[in-house]
């Protein structure tokens, strides 16, 4: 019988919500039964939370310092405590170098195990870009640091709300610089990574939808060129490989989300980071008025062609929100879950 998987779970910046996401999520007993989580972070920092939300007298800490220490009890976080946390100079809320030093740091540590076979799936907590700059390290974001640690040249985003799929040609750029990132090479290697992380997911045949860049997929070239001259090429050569795209030309954006929620699609290839974010976060956040708070926060992101499994919140650091409890671990829940179910498929 296979053995269940070992989920490395980065806490994020210290100053965000991770801590108390990680621990609400690992209140739920049921995931034990399916893996072997261990939070890879700061361990005075996991007390504080779990001291905030009054959880210390049912949880407990357990910090260690390697993998083969960890109990994997429920009851009891396994937390690889790195130990980076000065707690008198540590505020929720705010944004610092010594946080910022302490979420890398963290992440580093992820993928190191996992390079190592020692984790078979990472799920990171929300890092702030601005603190971990702060500290000397000059990453977009997560995608990148992982594609430079783990030396890989060809990756991509992906997000997922439900059946709701999407990975981009460009993420972390202006909306100037992405425009001019949609080239044939790049959208046919999307189209690639894409068709394969489906398959990765257990969906033996992918059916891809191909975003237009321009309104109206450019109306035949009225309103821009790129779906006539980089767009259409990557997706005739892809479909020359056996890729299933159904519709064989791009969709328009206004249209082809309604579609994939609706099941034509299976991912959609988008060409710029807000326009697949968007759709997923509309689908997956959802804001109670009457409440006046958030009644769902879901939705993961997965890097797609590196060689470990990495899968992610689909939210920021919650600064707002840090220290107060109220945070919701939907997210991270559907991570966890995303991640079991790839590490499984390996």
């Amino acid at each position: 019988m296979r053995s269940k998987p070992i989920i490395g779970i980065t806490m994020g910046d210290p100053a965000g919500n991770g801590s108390e996401l990680s621990i609400k999520s690992l209140l739920n007993e049921n995931l034990y039964e399916k893996c072997r989580p261990i939070i890879i972070g700061d361990a005075d920092c996991m007390k504080l939370s779990l001291n905030m939300l009054n959880l210390e007298n049912k949880i407990k800490i357990n910090p260690v310092d390697s993998i083969d220490k960890a109990l994997f009890q429920y009851g009891i976080i396994d937390v690889y405590d790195l130990n980076l946390v000065d707690m008198n100079l540590f505020t929720f809320g705010k944004v610092s170098a010594m946080c910022g030093n302490a979420a890398f740091r963290f992440v580093e540590k992820a993928i190191e195990l996992a390079l190592s076979n020692q984790i078979d799936a990472t799920v990171t907590n929300a890092i702030n870009k601005e603190a971990i700059n702060k500290a000397g390290f000059n990453y977009a974001g997560h995608t990148e640091i992982y594609a430079k640690y783990t030396n890989t040249d060809n990756y991509t985003m992906m997000l997922a709300e439900g059946d709701l799929r999407v990975v981009h040609v460009s993420t972390h750029v202006s909306l100037r610089e992405a425009c001019n990132l949609v080239k044939r090479d790049r959208v046919l290697e999307v189209i690639r990574i894409a068709n394969q992380g489906c398959k990765d997911l257990g969906i033996k045949n992918p059916k891809i939808g191909v975003a237009g860049l321009n309104p109206h997929s450019g109306e035949n070239g009225l309103f821009g060129k790129e779906e006539i001259e980089e767009i259409q090429p990557a997706i005739d050569l892809a479909l020359a490989e056996g890729i299933d795209i159904p519709e064989r030309r791009p969709t328009p954006a206004d249209t082809i989300f309604s579609k994939a929620i609706g099941g034509w699609y299976d991912i959609v290839v988008c060409m710029y980071h807000d326009q697949g974010h968007i759709p997923v976060k509309v689908k997956g956040f959802v804001y109670d008025r009457n409440l006046q708070k958030w009644k769902s926060v879901a939705g993961v992101n997965i890097t797609l062609g590196i060689p470990i499994i990495r899968v992610s919140v689909d939210h920021g650091t919650g600064f707002d929100l840090a220290g107060k409890g109220i945070s919701s671990p939907d997210s991270l829940n559907n991570a966890i879950e995303y991640a079991i179910d790839m590490a499984n498929a390996r």
